[in-house]
Formats: structure tokens, sequence, C-alpha cells
């Protein structure tokens, strides 16, 4: 990322289902290169204590079977990661580092008492669409050998990890005044650290749901595996498998194993 991206070098590097977004939009690359160094950084960091320590996030992207078999790990990977480019696209317009958007749009609602709507905030919608369309092209276009269970999976929990960031969306404030009276401040919306999003999203791991992917009516849905479980929400992180315990090695089902760590 510490050079300018070359369409024909770095963009054949991805996926095909990315290789056109890309091209289109060579300058969004850095931030979304940044995005992934953060995901491995903060995956590592909120498991550093657990069996499972992301360790194996550092093969990126020659992901192990803990990764590419819709685990429960996996979950939360996805969905770090879809908060991570989304908040870190978000957080370049607004720096103006990228030439097609600038600041997010102003608060519809009028500023509390005292304090008015200024600065430049997150563009939000900004780094949730062009996130999206990133992050969810594989799943989306359906193409590939990863079976459409798998892929709803994926796309489900970018999903969850998107809508954590939206709601963590908050009024940033700067005082003005004589002798830092803060007669006046200058307010916006601002996004937080990406830490605080991946503690939201490890809870959201620790309380995920098994899930089927079977035909509900017309279309297949992603639906509890045990029946008495309740109805998976927008807001859930789900799985398809059971995960090892990660004690012992077992390269076949992605353990590494805790011994020696």
């Amino acid at each position: 990322s510490g050079v300018a991206w070359n369409e024909s070098q770095h963009c054949r590097l991805l996926v095909p289902e990315q290789l056109q977004l890309c091209r289109r939009n060579l300058e969004v690359m850095p931030s979304i290169v940044r995005a992934a160094r953060r995901t491995q950084a903060l995956c590592q960091q909120s498991f550093a204590d657990m069996r499972w320590n992301c360790s194996s996030i550092q093969r990126a992207p020659s992901f192990g079977p803990d990764l590419l078999t819709g685990t429960r790990e996996a979950a939360f990977v996805h969905a770090l990661a879809a908060a991570a480019v989304a908040q870190s696209i978000a957080r370049s317009c607004a720096s103006g580092e990228l030439p097609l958007c600038s600041c997010g749009p102003g608060p519809s609602e009028p500023p509390a008492p005292g304090s008015r709507w200024g600065g430049c905030g997150d563009n939000l919608s900004h780094g949730l669409q062009l996130g999206a369309a990133f992050t969810d092209g594989p799943a989306r276009a359906g193409t590939g050998t990863t079976a459409p269970g798998l892929r709803a999976v994926n796309r489900h929990n970018g999903a969850v990890g998107r809508a954590v960031l939206s709601d963590s969306l908050d009024t940033r404030c700067k005082c003005h005044g004589v002798s830092g009276s803060c007669s006046v401040k200058t307010c916006w919306k601002g996004l937080p650290d990406l830490g605080e999003i991946a503690s939201d999203l490890k809870s959201r791991y620790l309380a995920a749901l098994k899930v089927t992917h079977r035909l509900v009516g017309p279309r297949k849905q992603l639906i509890p595996k045990e029946g008495d479980a309740r109805p998976v929400t927008e807001m859930d992180l789900v799985y398809l498998i059971n995960s090892p315990d990660y004690c012992t090695p077992n390269p076949q089902l992605g353990s590494l194993g805790t011994q020696d760590r």
C-alpha cells in the first residue's frame, strides 16, 4: 500500500468479483488495504487469550478451514472486515483522500442548545455503499465452488458488521469561546475507533446462532438449526458448522493447537 495502485499489476491479485471494482476505483484501494491490516491486528488482539487466537488470519488470502467453512470464527472475521472497509472509506472521504467523495451530509435534526453543526463528519453512507460492493462481491456473484448456504451466511455476517458500524455513529464536538469557556460548540457526526466495533462483534460472536439454509416459502432463508432457538435477527452473527476445540492440532479442521503458546 506504500505505492500507487496500478490497474494491471495490483487489481489482478484480487478475486474476479472484485477485479472490476478495483479497476474503477483505484484510489480507494489504499483505504481497503488499511482496513485489511486493521482487521488482522484487531482480530488477533480480540482473541489473544482464547484457544483460537486468530493467528491463521496472517495467511490471508490463503485461509484455512477455520475461516472457509462457515464457522463461528469466520462469522466474526467477515463482520469485522466489512465494518473495517466501510469505516476506512468513510474516513478517507472526510479526510479529502478520495476525489469522488467528501464530508458526510449534515445531520437533519437540530443541534443541541449552545452548539452548531459544522466540521467534517465521516461519510458513512459512501463507506457503506462502496464497502458492501467490495466485501460482498464474491458472495453476491454466486460464482466458484462456494456453497449457496455459505455465501448467504457470509453476506449476512458482513451486513451485521456494517449495521454495528452504522449504530456507532455519534456526535463529536469541539469547544469555542474565550479562555476555553465553551460558549459555542461545533459538532459533527463521527465513527469510533474500530476497536469498539471489534469489542461489540466479539460479544455477538459469543452469542452467535447456528443456522441452516432452508427453503421457507418461495426462497431459501437462514433459520436456526435448533428448532427451539430464537429467530435470526439482522444483528445476529450466524454460523453453519461447529468449531473444533482448537486445543490440539488438526490441519483438516483448521486447528493449530495451543501447545507452546
